[in-house]
């Protein structure tokens, strides 16, 4: 990149900044902002505030860390922003619901705690956070970010103060901090096309029941031990002894197969090849089935007897339907992923595979935050700064993302500049 085209480029970074950062009410704070942004772009391995201060020809160290740490500009209406200008951008086949893990040591960062740790994959002391992106398979952009706080900080007041978490904000699972997103978002006019997660997430009913409450439709990756009925199966209503006493419920006689074993009683002919896109190496390419199926269990149950006893004073038993997609490639002894999917009856199993396929961006998210951008070298402790961090990771993201997306034009070359040194002006 020669002297001419870096000039370009910090003037298109200036206009981004001026506009995500129209929320943030002075002037210093937004040229904090952009120098902060530079750092997080610059080469470098390590994105902490002393290492950028010291590559940046503006950096101030004392500077960069009251902005981040002390200053009390809220990071909402930048999120909210830079979300309005990617959303129309990406086009999102789907929003991804994930999360990442920082590990850590000590025990004074806000929300650390012993844990599972997905970047060590084990139990260790780390930070997780819950985050909701919109992704194809040729980008992708987080929307939202929630730092999830374990249980034993709700009731640690000492902590508490010291990382200046706000007295409303308390423990809450992993899935319900998803919906507070999907929600956050909803009332800024944006809605997914479809959900999409991993079985961490896609095996809680609660959380499928939710989205479809919310009316969203998903694809959402379960576990093998996941219950179902077969879609043809019927509920039997017990024959009422006597005339005394409530009328007998219908209910299903056998116990609900785990979709593991529905899937085993699928026919070779069942399974067919299917292509979800083109990967470095070639064409991806599985063996997927799809079928109708009617998820079970106490916790699909109850809420939908609740709803009908309530209603009408009587539920029929019979459980709504939905898809069961299966993965069985063909050099494995049995199916290996397996989803559950709100989407209509009449969906193309080419399309399901696709958007259950889609997660792959978010890993690759994932690795150009941590590693290149800097998500996991924020070093300082407190609740304000890490959600000051995060937002500006995910502003550099952003910009990045909208110059890769953005046409190319050539830029004219003359004999004089042509065999130049490249200029690592930042």
């Amino acid at each position: 990149m020669d002297a001419l085209e870096v000039n370009r480029v910090r003037a298109k970074l200036a206009l981004f900044v001026e506009d995500v950062f129209a929320s943030v009410p002075r002037k210093d704070q937004r040229a904090k902002g952009d120098c902060y942004l530079r750092g997080l772009m610059l080469e470098g391995r390590r994105k902490s505030v002393q290492a950028m201060a010291l590559r940046l020809p503006d950096g101030n160290e004392q500077n960069l860390q009251q902005f981040v740490n002390q200053s009390t500009w809220d990071p909402v209406p930048v999120q909210r922003r830079i979300a309005e200008r990617m959303l129309p951008l990406i086009g999102p086949t789907a929003w991804v619901i994930d999360d990442v893990s920082v590990p850590k040591d000590g025990r004074m960062s806000v929300g650390v705690a012993p844990q599972y740790c997905g970047a060590l994959g084990k139990r260790a002391n780390c930070q997780v956070a819950v985050s909701v992106h919109a992704a194809t398979d040729t980008a992708s952009c987080p929307l939202q970010w929630r730092l999830f706080l374990p249980k034993e900080w709700a009731w640690d007041t000492d902590r508490r103060a010291r990382t200046r978490i706000p007295p409303e904000v308390t423990h809450r699972e992993k899935w319900r901090l998803a919906l507070d997103m999907l929600d956050t978002l909803a009332t800024w006019g944006m809605t997914p096309p479809v959900v999409v997660a991993d079985a961490a997430y896609g095996t809680n009913a609660h959380l499928r029941a939710a989205l479809s409450d919310r009316q969203l439709a998903y694809v959402l990756a379960v576990r093998a031990d996941v219950t179902a009925r077969p879609f043809d199966a019927k509920p039997v209503t017990p024959r009422r002894n006597g005339t005394v006493g409530c009328r007998p419920q219908p209910r299903y006689r056998e116990p609900a197969p785990s979709v593991a074993a529905l899937a085993s009683g699928l026919g070779p002919d069942a399974f067919t090849p299917v292509t979800w896109r083109q990967g470095s190496r070639g064409e991806l390419r599985s063996r997927f089935a799809a079928v109708r199926v009617r998820p079970a269990g106490k916790a699909v149950e109850r809420p939908i007897r609740a709803a009908a006893s309530a209603e009408q004073g009587w539920w029929d038993g019979i459980l709504p339907d939905c898809w069961l997609l299966i993965e069985w490639p063909e050099d494995s002894e049995e199916p290996t992923n397996y989803w559950l999917s709100s989407l209509p009856a009449h969906t193309p199993i080419a399309d399901l595979v696709r958007l259950a396929k889609v997660r792959w961006r978010i890993e690759h998210d994932y690795r150009e935050l941590k590693h290149g951008l800097g998500l996991d070298h924020f070093e300082g402790r407190s609740w304000p700064g890490w959600h000051h961090h995060v937002t500006l990771v995910t502003a550099a993201h952003a910009f990045l993302t909208e110059q890769r997306l953005a046409p190319k034009v050539p830029t004219p070359v003359s004999p004089s500049t042509k065999y130049s040194t490249p200029s690592r002006t930042s």
